[in-house]
């Protein structure tokens, strides 16, 4: 199938942060040609994008998915209470339809909100179903099973064994890894050190050298953890994480809060990458990351929600105006940019999953994952001179989302999804929190 978009103003997201009015011509899967001037040919597709801008879509390279189903249930708590007296009991409660539907919803709100792929941590159990839901969304992922067999706080629901844990793992990896031509990856998610054995770490690095897959876990979100990794295994988080093995190229830490120096420089020099998630970071009280500094050290950083219990929603936009804030208190006005912002949540993320050369900014011969934007509302104008990057960044809002694309496939058009039932998931979602609470065993109080 070939796409004409034309009349685009294209905020590229290339080398030179290149931007322009042009069009952009799809060949199944890719961007074909990119010109100022017109594209000719046959097109099955043709797009007027008069007044709208063509961006990359963008990248989150942390969103728990299976978790979606509990937006609104674990408010005004911190992190570990969170997890022990909401989250866990919960999503040890799920089951194969709800975690299927709690998929489908966030999938559904990530691409009304112009995000084409995502790094997806699931839960224990069901994992094959989210992955389905994924599968069928169009969305571009690397997703995994959460993996969890250690420590007094952890519900029997949650608990594993190293060996299984690592079993369901691989052959779910075997089943998904490349499906649909590399737009479904796997991942290794061990949770975090707090919950995971040594035994099962150890075997998470080996399998992943083997398969030359990612592994997505937890890292230096909450100072009672950090405390808790220095007790139990004698040194810090990160000096940890390199000591059986883990800590290179391929392995993506969210959050990275609390950091001592010396990580700081573990992270640099193994090429880790780290995911920023201001919203849950504030949210849960855990903290605000040294962006900036970290960005300075040429550390490779993406931007995301988390999910909907500690942010409520999966907004890219909301993500990325936080992300600039919280450092201009810290540090001064100037700091976190508009083209930082923009930069880390597209091509930043873009690095994170290692698809750099595939993703993360227009240009040929890339996937085509490209949003278009309408900027033309009264929260954002007036456009004055060339001031698209604030538009987007500070006053922009998923509503501004009009188009989304995702490997050459248009998934949402004039804010419609085109292949999912935003009705019918709902339903569905408000059908099964009622039974996965009541299972559960959670009071409310």
């Amino acid at each position: 199938m070939r796409i004409l978009i034309k009349n685009a103003y294209i905020l590229t997201m290339d080398e030179k942060l290149s931007k322009f009015k042009g069009n952009i011509s799809i060949k199944e899967d890719k961007i074909e040609k990119i010109s100022k001037s017109e594209i000719e040919g046959i097109f099955d597709k043709v797009i007027d994008a008069e007044g709208k801008v063509a961006m990359p879509g963008f990248v989150q390279p942390h969103i728990h998915l299976c978790q979606t189903l509990f937006r609104g249930l674990a408010d005004d708590m911190e992190l570990m209470d969170w997890l022990k007296y909401r989250i866990w009991p919960l999503e040890g409660a799920h089951d194969e339809e709800s975690i299927y539907y709690s998929a489908k919803l966030g999938l559904s709100e990530l691409i009304k909100s112009g995000t084409t792929s995502i790094v997806d941590m699931e839960t224990v159990h069901h994992t094959d179903n989210a992955i389905q839901a994924i599968y069928e969304s169009g969305i571009r992922a690397l997703t995994g099973k959460v993996m969890m067999d250690y420590g007094s706080d952890v519900p029997k629901s949650l608990m594993e064994n190293w060996q299984s844990s690592v079993y369901e793992s691989t052959e779910l990896l075997k089943k998904w890894h490349g499906k649909d031509d590399g737009r479904i990856e796997y991942a290794f998610a061990p949770r975090f050190v707090v919950s995971c054995s040594e035994d099962l770490l150890l075997e998470v690095s080996r399998l992943s050298k083997k398969y030359g897959v990612k592994v997505h876990t937890h890292a230096s979100e909450n100072r009672g953890e950090i405390e808790f990794v220095e007790q139990d295994r004698g040194m810090t988080n990160i000096a940890y994480l390199k000591k059986i093995g883990l800590l290179d190229e391929n392995l993506i830490l969210a959050h990275c809060i609390w950091l001592y120096d010396e990580e700081i420089e573990l992270i640099r020099n193994s090429k880790t990458k780290i995911v920023h998630c201001p919203s849950s970071n504030l949210k849960l009280a855990s903290g605000v990351a040294k962006i900036p500094e970290l960005l300075n050290y040429g550390i490779d950083i993406g931007l995301a929600s988390d999910g909907p219990p500690c942010s409520n929603n999966l907004d890219a936009f909301m993500e990325m105006r936080l992300s600039s804030l919280i450092q201009k208190v810290r540090l001064g006005p100037k700091a976190m940019d508009c083209n930082t912002v923009l930069y880390m949540a597209t091509m930043g993320g873009a690095k994170v999953m290692g698809k750099e050369k595939e993703i993360g900014s227009i240009e040929k011969g890339k996937k085509a994952d490209i949003i278009l934007l309408d900027l033309n509302k009264v929260y954002n104008a007036p456009s004055f001179k060339d001031n698209v990057e604030s538009q987007i960044v500070f006053s922009g809002k998923a509503e501004n989302v009009d188009t989304t694309i995702i490997n050459g496939k248009i998934l949402m058009e004039e804010r419609k999804l085109l292949y999912m039932h935003e009705e019918d998931i709902i339903k569905n979602c408000n059908r099964a929190i009622e039974r996965v609470w009541n299972r559960g065993g959670i009071s409310w109080n």
